[in-house]
């Protein structure tokens, strides 16, 4: 897998997630156990299931918004050689959307690419396939040049022209800002398993000093980066395309955004592919707990291998033991952080990072023995790697907008999973049955969004999509950031889901080594015939 894919990966998505650091918090994995939750058809679970539903907008599009509807895009050159870039502009606040396009002061610049037509070749036969790699704050024309249009297998690339539009607020899309590198740099270093309430103070405090850096750097905008907003500005996407429906990829938290355009168009909703799932009746707190249970299973499964090979740094016993020896090595790491190659030393909160990091993708699991190994002889330089890789800090020490636009978006489309210090210290106790390995620096991570500054405008809900073609969701039984039972929780939402199970590890099954999901997926965009629900590929 190449560093592009895992980076998407790793970005899991959720109406409140993320997982490994402060940043994020997110989805999960059932009980922990990487069974499936209930039945594998669409209506296996019930969770959230009090949630109100999700209203469609009008098939008519308001006269205010026909302006942005009706742009035309100038393509021009990205500077890579396949691609041309475009800009679209929607409204900042749809409730005032201004004049039009021409009103700079009431909207908001959208970074769109796309695969370039080859020479003599008209419009593609299934005009356009829109992508999205998660996060929320994954770059979607950074996923479109670097692995989508590489990765995607040549009858879905020749039947499409591929289409990468950075959400509001990501990327190049008038980025969400909130700290310089070296505040950022120490952001990542604040003990997020505080053991007194000293601690407890200092990682509350960092929170708020992230929230106000937002609020301060990001003005107005961080008020609407909101999923039903970005859901909103690919509808005016697909019409400035010239396409009827709109045809989509989406990975992790990119399922939340598909399943939302579904939800508010599904009259112009083509062919969906929803993969590593989320399910947006889900409050926060449980979304976070959720997830705890589903790195928990990752770890599990990660320590099954580990144990049985010589070289494991965390021994040649029982998974259970595994799990102690690592706790062991964080506790040790919290005393005293180890030494690295740079000036930097790695604290216990970048120690967990960089092993969360590599429970994403089980192509990771040689480099993380060998990272644990270091570890233990004092060198924290690998361990520190992979945390820089999970935070996307560059070599030159500065990070991307992922770490910003994440908790942005993830603040505003739902309440907060705790209040206080208070309601999370409470928590702790559930968070750590679900998994004694990072349950605690979960549970105090779903503190994240207390702080903010702008209050949420979204709230749990079902999605149906009643009228829409037929939508695919994809589901990995052992996916450690959107738990399998989620895509049975969207799936059964959905009039018209399908659910396709992948019994494996990793986050995401499209694309990631099983020839059945490829052709099942690849199938399904191409001829339009989605696999009979329920189907299980290993």
């Amino acid at each position: 897998m190449s560093q592009t894919h895992a980076r998407r990966a790793r970005r899991a998505g959720a109406a409140v997630l993320a997982a490994a650091a402060l940043l994020l918090a997110g989805c999960s994995g059932g009980d922990g156990s990487g069974k499936p939750s209930g039945d594998s058809s669409k209506g296996g679970t019930q969770a959230g299931a009090d949630a109100p539903p999700l209203q469609p907008l009008s098939e008519r599009t308001p006269a205010a918004l026909r302006p942005y509807y009706d742009q035309k895009l100038s393509w021009r050159s990205c500077g890579m050689e396949g691609f041309e870039c475009a800009t679209l502009r929607v409204p900042l606040d749809y409730g005032k959307p201004g004049k039009g396009p021409r009103d700079t002061a009431h909207n908001v610049k959208l970074a769109l690419a796309r695969t370039k037509p080859q020479a003599g070749q008209g419009r593609p036969e299934g005009g356009s396939l829109h992508v999205n790699p998660g996060g929320p704050g994954g770059s979607a024309i950074a996923y479109l040049q670097q692995q989508a249009a590489l990765a995607y297998p040549p009858r879905v690339r020749e039947h499409y022209s591929l289409v990468g539009m950075d959400p509001r607020g990501v990327g190049r899309s008038e980025p969400v800002e909130c700290l310089g590198d070296r505040q950022m740099d120490a952001y990542t270093r604040v003990d997020q398993t505080p053991d007194d309430k000293k601690e407890a103070g200092a990682l509350s405090a960092a929170y708020g000093r992230f929230a106000e850096g937002c609020r301060k750097r990001s003005g107005k905008l961080l008020g609407h980066v909101s999923t039903a907003e970005a859901a909103r500005d690919m509808d005016v996407l697909r019409a400035a395309l010239g396409d009827k429906k709109l045809n989509y990829v989406g990975a992790s938290y990119g399922t939340y955004l598909g399943a939302t355009y579904a939800g508010l168009f599904p009259h112009r909703s083509g062919r969906l592919v929803l993969d590593g799932a989320m399910d947006p009746s889900l409050d926060a707190r449980r979304v976070n707990r959720e997830q705890t249970a589903g790195f928990e299973t990752a770890f599990k499964a990660f320590a099954r291998d580990c144990v049985g090979q010589s070289d494991c740094p965390l021994g040649t016993g029982s998974v259970r033991e595994a799990g102690r020896r690592l706790n062991a090595f964080f506790a040790k790491v919290d005393r005293e952080p180890l030494k690295t190659d740079s000036s930097r030393t790695l604290t216990e909160s970048l120690a967990t990072t960089g092993v969360i990091r590599a429970m994403y993708d089980e192509g990771s699991w040689p480099a993380l023995r060998q990272a644990l190994a270091a570890g233990r002889k004092g060198d924290g330089t690998p361990l520190l790697e992979l945390s820089d890789d999970y935070y996307e800090r560059g070599p030159d020490g500065s990070y991307s907008n992922t770490m910003f636009a994440n908790p942005a978006v993830n603040c505003l489309d739902a309440p907060p999973a705790f209040d206080d210090e208070a309601e999370a210290r409470e928590a702790v106790p559930s968070f750590e049955k679900a998994s004694p390995v990072f349950g605690r620096g979960f549970a105090w991570a779903a503190l994240n969004c207390a702080s903010w500054p702008v209050d949420p405008t979204g709230e749990p809900h079902r999605i149906a999509a009643k009228g829409a073609d037929p939508i695919l969701v994809v589901g990995t039984t052992r996916d450690p950031a959107t738990p399998y039972r989620w895509a049975q929780g969207l799936a059964g939402q959905l009039s018209s889901g399908r659910l396709l199970t992948y019994k494996g590890d990793g986050h995401t099954a499209y694309l990631r080594g099983s020839d059945c999901v490829d052709r099942a997926v690849s199938g399904y965009l191409v001829q339009g015939k989605p696999p009979k629900d329920g189907t299980t590929c290993r």
